[in-house]
């Protein structure tokens, strides 16, 4: 295990996963969270890309018709980390029941408003997701999260004891590079378009380190895809996973 995975700031007592900084940092941002040109625009853009991914890992994973407007129908999922609901609400439109944990309750009222909004019946927690006894699902994600997280080990054993027999995980993070921390740090917050302090680049995992934790939890790492940025193509799905990718996991 790489000492990323074991640094001071990864590792905590009692297997917390919550910091109280991380937090607050994201529950600041919640009033803007769903405004495209706000705090959170640089989500709003990665989204589609995320999305992307995950309807052909569904199709894959569970044979599904590609055309299927509802793929995730009579499937349940679960988003960890779920802000307000970015994803939340594109998993619910596909047909699945879904929950959202988010750390911030601040983020889990924006949520649930806009979900309310939205006509979405999605069910949105605050709390710490080791310590939530709320079942298993088909289809768990934690997207751009545990970079965030204290405990890297026990967060990825809590979103493993939450998958379903047969179920699917899927995780976004930034690889830790040069190249992250020269784009997403050095650049994305330098110049405002991501805020100051979202990102610490010590606290981010490499493919091989993921796939260890996941190991350890029982699970099965599949073929990372890079999401990668350029002027011509913005956000996208790319071999390169230098700044940052995105995974499935299964049982083994």
């Amino acid at each position: 295990m790489s000492d990323a995975t074991t640094s001071a700031r990864s590792n905590t007592s009692g297997g917390q996963t919550i910091r109280p900084d991380e937090a607050a940092h994201f529950g600041r941002l919640a009033k803007d969270w769903w405004d495209p040109k706000g705090s959170s625009a640089m989500l709003h853009r990665l989204n589609p890309v995320r999305l992307q991914f995950l309807r052909e890992a569904i199709d894959l994973h569970w044979a599904g018709d590609i055309e299927a407007r509802h793929p995730l129908a009579s499937k349940s999922a679960l988003d960890v980390g779920c802000g307000a609901g970015l994803l939340c609400e594109p998993l619910a439109r596909l047909g699945a029941e879904v929950t959202g944990v988010d750390a911030a309750p601040e983020n889990v009222a924006a949520a649930a408003l806009h979900a309310e909004g939205a006509g979405l019946d999605i069910r949105y927690i605050a709390g710490e997701i080791g310590s939530l006894d709320i079942g298993t699902f088909d289809l768990v994600s934690a997207m751009e999260v545990i970079e965030h997280v204290a405990d890297k080990r026990a967060f990825v054993a809590a979103l493993a004891a939450r998958l379903a027999p047969g179920g699917l995980m899927v995780v976004s993070t930034p690889n830790r590079t040069p190249q992250s921390r020269l784009l997403m740090i050095g650049a994305a917050e330098g110049i405002g378009l991501i805020p100051k302090g979202t990102h610490h680049w010590d606290d981010f995992i490499n493919p091989e380190e993921l796939g260890d934790l996941l190991d350890e939890a029982g699970l099965e790492l599949g073929d990372p895809k890079g999401i990668g940025f350029s002027p011509a193509k913005g956000l996208h799905l790319t071999d390169d996973l230098s700044l940052n990718y995105i995974v499935t996991a299964r049982a083994r």
